[in-house]
């Protein structure tokens, strides 16, 4: 099941629920400990010098129950409840260089400026340029803003527990807490409230896709149809059809300019390469992308005209990226197909002329404001995070990805994946689920391969992309 994302507030409220039920809070920080230790674990090795700095209230207790489970690390404790008092014996500790550094300082209550000797006592730590492993927020970050106040530590891991809180997403946020993993089953009872932002698991997907049929043929699966290439930018139709033959329709048919079709065709086997023509029987594909690498200035004018065709008239799943975002009118509802536009921050700031610091301010109200602005489509807005929702309902958050993934051709290669799996049958009666396990898998993807090497191309992403094992 996905998890809630919170605000402080709400967290409190949960964490009040749960001791009505009769659970303890020794009890949970008991279990809290023990999965900060199994975290801690696996960013060292045995022998590693583990140096936690632990407060004084509940996210120091958090750090505390950890220590038991430090097994074969030699873990050091400096108890901080004045920073000036623990200077003393965190300059010689720094200076031993510790493997991993376990920030416990403060905990989500956090909410006003730190003062002069925090900021020096935090500095210090950022300034050793050490692995920390930050316990639910970097401390000095103000939970409801996502702002430093004015300086935070600066994590490589954040573990929050129970749930992600808001703050932790804020793109203000981002270079403090660094990668952002839940701790999530540590004793809380299950969240009793409701939640419209939503963060996805590994378990969203424990049946999905769902086991192919062993009678299957090629109609079984689909047609999936892309639009794509132009001449310079020929390759993000190439891109985006290695994404679709990962999700594994039936069929791919590749539509491109002209001029690029020999460079296109000769580089796919599998897809079926055309030079782009009028005339063309839509009714049988099941789904359609429009807009990678369709940045020529010379492509055709019925290019155009055909994609506002078919997003007022086609019944099947469209996917809309890229440049062909540019192309689509405001308004106009979709009359229930499953229409699918997929911008980053910039392009998401030109459909809403707004700036791009707009968008990244507030990216829930972004995303609902496309939604509304081109008739309750489905949005991707891509990004650190990225958000899958409507102008109304649940917003979804992408809990996977890293850094490595900010390089030309990733977004090509998510459009073709995402309209390979929405060209399904089997799999249209539920778009969303669709959408945001091809945007997990992207990304988890790009996890894997940066755990054997750093500097992976997009070519080897779209050889990694998809589930280990299928079912």
């Amino acid at each position: 099941m996905p998890l809630p994302i919170l605000s402080v507030a709400q967290m409190r409220e949960w964490e009040s629920a749960t001791w009505a039920t009769g659970q303890t809070e020794k009890t949970v920080i008991a279990a809290v400990g023990e999965h900060l230790a199994k975290r801690a674990l696996a960013l060292t090795r045995p022998g590693d010098v583990i140096l936690v700095l632990a407060g004084k209230g509940h996210n120091g207790d958090d750090a505390r129950a950890m220590l038991p489970g430090l097994v074969n690390r030699d873990a050091r404790v400096i108890n901080v409840e004045a920073p000036a008092a623990a200077l003393p014996e965190l300059t010689p500790a720094l200076r031993r260089r510790p493997r991993l550094i376990v920030d416990a300082l403060f905990g989500i209550g956090l909410n006003r400026n730190l003062d002069a000797a925090w900021i020096d006592f935090i500095e210090r730590v950022n300034h050793s340029h050490l692995d920390v492993l930050a316990i639910d927020v970097p401390s000095g970050l103000d939970l409801e803003t996502g702002r430093a106040l004015p300086i935070a530590i600066r994590a490589r891991v954040t573990v929050t527990i129970g749930a992600p809180k808001k703050g932790l997403l804020s793109p203000e946020a981002a270079e403090w807490v660094g990668q952002l993993e839940v701790a999530s089953d540590v004793g809380l009872n299950p969240y009793p409230f409701h939640s419209d932002f939503q963060w996805t698991t590994p378990e969203d997907f424990a049946t999905f896709p769902p086991r192919r049929a062993v009678d299957g043929h090629k109609g079984t699966f689909g047609h999936a149809a892309i639009v794509a290439g132009s001449l310079g930018y020929h390759g993000a139709s190439i891109l985006a059809a290695r994404g679709a033959q990962r999700s594994r329709p039936g069929l791919i048919t590749l539509f491109t300019s002209a001029d690029v079709y020999s460079a296109v065709a000769s580089q796919l086997q599998a897809v079926m390469v055309h030079p782009w023509v009028e005339g063309v029987d839509w009714s049988k594909f099941s789904a359609v992308l429009f807009g990678p690498g369709l940045a020529a200035s010379n492509l055709p004018p019925p290019i155009r005209q055909t994609l506002l065709h078919l997003w007022r008239e086609f019944r099947q799943p469209l996917v809309v990226d890229a440049s062909a975002l540019d192309w689509l009118q405001h308004g106009g509802e979709v009359s229930g197909f499953c229409r699918v536009i997929m911008p980053h921050p910039g392009e998401a700031a030109r459909l809403l002329d707004c700036t791009v610091t707009d968008v990244q301010r507030d990216r829930v109200q972004a995303l609902r404001a496309l939604s509304r602005r081109f008739g309750d489509c489905w949005v991707v807005l891509k990004g650190q995070h990225t958000m899958i929702g409507r102008a109304e309902g649940d917003i979804f958050v992408n809990s996977s990805g890293n850094s490595g993934m900010a390089q030309g051709g990733t977004g090509d290669l998510l459009a073709g994946y995402v309209t390979g799996w929405l060209a399904q049958p089997t799999l249209q009666g539920d778009p969303l689920r669709a959408l945001r396990y091809a945007v997990w898998e992207h990304s988890r993807a790009a996890e894997r391969l940066t755990v054997t090497r750093e500097n992976w191309t997009v070519e080897e992403l779209a050889v990694a992309l998809g589930p280990l094992h299928s079912s």
